[in-house]
């Protein structure tokens, strides 16, 4: 049976090159992976608009089934986001939260489930996001519902390979990784490690939250 890594986090985190990126690293260990793309990014390309709320379950439960499609030809599918995201941006956007039933148990399928964290630069991206937007509340609430529906996920930082780096980590730690294709011990390595949720005041430097706060906000 496939092993499926689902991808989670607001938009321009880098879900997408890091779901490409994975599936080649992956490919170069010897292990038949693959990158099963965005089926919301798809529909809004093709429709020439975003979908209403009528629309939402579909494009979530296409999603769901390429993944499976996928995994009956493959070791590792990489689910460059899963219907939760589809869930999250309904419930924002329409106060529709009829499809968490469905996405978190999906969710509960996947092998391991990496938050791309929020410390890359937002770009824009047409229909889907053609003006930068506040990243904050969809990463706490994509954090807030895998916590609340006790659904296990590492967060993933890092720029260009040490993402890439960050991301084979949190595989191998999960214990997703067969054996002999894990990173080496003391390969470099991004961070990479179970979050728990406190936000601004906690303690933690890693925490993006904190270190974004402090760099919007002027020396005292």
């Amino acid at each position: 049976m496939a092993r499926r890594i689902a991808l989670l986090g607001a938009e321009s985190t880098g879900k997408t090159t890091l779901a490409r990126e994975l599936a080649a690293d992956l490919r170069g260990r010897g292990l038949e992976a693959v990158a099963v793309g965005e089926v919301l990014r798809e529909w809004c390309v093709r429709a020439g608009r975003t979908p209403q709320p009528d629309e939402q379950l579909a494009i979530a439960e296409e999603q769901e089934r390429r993944v499976d499609e996928a995994g009956a030809q493959a070791e590792i599918v990489i689910a460059d986001t899963t219907a939760l995201m589809v869930a999250i941006y309904a419930g924002m956007l329409f106060e529709d939260g009829a499809l968490y039933r469905f996405a978190i148990a999906r969710q509960r399928t996947y092998a391991a489930t990496l938050l791309t964290g929020l410390d890359v630069a937002w770009s824009p991206d047409g229909l889907q996001r053609d003006a930068a937007q506040p990243r904050e509340p969809v990463d706490a609430l994509v954090r807030a519902h895998l916590q609340r529906s006790g659904v296990a996920f590492q967060v993933v930082y890092g720029q260009g390979p040490q993402r890439l780096r960050s991301a084979l980590q949190a595989l191998a730690a999960a214990g997703v990784l067969p054996e002999a294709v894990r990173p080496a011990d003391g390969e470099e390595t991004g961070s990479s490690k179970p979050w728990v949720w406190v936000c601004e005041k906690c303690s933690d430097p890693a925490c993006e939250h904190r270190l974004f706060r402090g760099l919007r906000e002027p020396p005292g």
